[in-house]
Parts: C-alpha cells; sequence; structure tokens
C-alpha cells in the first residue's frame, strides 16, 4: 500500500491510499479519484517528504499536545448517499455480473480499443468481443461512425 498526498484544483489538500502507484494512475485516469471537500475528480499528487527510518537516528520526542484551535475545522462537503431497495441491490448485483462476465469473455484490448473497434465494425478483422480504454472524445467519434459500444458498469464498492 502507498499513501499520496493529493491535491484538487480548487486547492484542497488530502491524502489516499492505493494498493500502487499504477493503481492511482489508473483511479485518476478513470476519474475515480474525488476531492472529499469538492468532489472535484481533477486531483494530482502533491509535494511529500518521503518517510525513511534510520537505525542510527535518535528517537524522536515524545509529541507534545496542540493548542486547541479557536474556530472548529470547517465539515468536509457532504456526498450524496443513497439507501437502495431490493430492486436497486438486485439491479447493481446484475451489473456486477455483467461486468465480471464480459471480462472473462471477452479480450481485453487497452488503449486500441477504438481502434480495434473500427476494424470489426467495418468487417476489417473478425468480429469478437473485446473491451478497453477510451477517452470521451474518442467515445464520442465511434458513436458518431454508428459503432455500437457500451461503458463497462463501474461501482463505487469495487474499488474499497
Amino acid at each position: 500500500m502507498i499513501r499520496y498526498a493529493l491535491n484538487c484544483e480548487h486547492g484542497h489538500v488530502f491524502d489516499s491510499w492505493f494498493q500502487n502507484s499504477g493503481a492511482y494512475d489508473k483511479q485518476t485516469k478513470r476519474k475515480l479519484v474525488a476531492c472529499p471537500n469538492c468532489g472535484s475528480v481533477k486531483v494530482e499528487k502533491a509535494i511529500m517528504a518521503p518517510r525513511l527510518g534510520r537505525i542510527d537516528a535518535p528517537a524522536l520526542p515524545p509529541p507534545t499536545a496542540m493548542p486547541t484551535p479557536m474556530q472548529p475545522p470547517a465539515a468536509p462537503a457532504k456526498q450524496p448517499l443513497a439507501i437502495m431497495s431490493s430492486q436497486e441491490l438486485e439491479v447493481r448485483k446484475k451489473l456486477k455480473e455483467l461486468r465480471e462476465h464480459i471480462t472473462k469473455n471477452a479480450d481485453y484490448v487497452g488503449a486500441r480499443f477504438p481502434e480495434q473497434a473500427r476494424k470489426i465494425h467495418y468487417g476489417e478483422i473478425e468480429h469478437r468481443s473485446i473491451y478497453g480504454e477510451a477517452s470521451p472524445d474518442e467515445a464520442q467519434e465511434l458513436h458518431d461512425e454508428g459503432i455500437a459500444f457500451h461503458p463497462l458498469p463501474i461501482l463505487p464498492d469495487e474499488f474499497n
């Protein structure tokens, strides 16, 4: 696990843990990392000092109590929440099953998705199920060309 100090486009600073640096890159690319204060998904790593342990370093003095602030800290921005009905839980379960079925039975083509989708659509290569990544602009171009595709469902709890 790795902890990153992050900041959003509005200057809010916060920390978040990731499995590794690749997980951070994937989640920010897919706009899954959001500022807890304002909800912005334009997030980048802040400069942070590494935490290195030294054997020859003297022990740190015990922490001193911090003075009590005069004003309470500002409450973080509220996030939308929902309690789901049994039908909504069933839909959620089906979406998760759909995603698992596609990732298990289709070929992952990564960033080559738009290129491969076009080749399949225009009969240049054999038809098969594929999945990968496309930017919003690439997705719009595929849609404008009449190429049928849909985003894979991603549920928030898949990344917790």
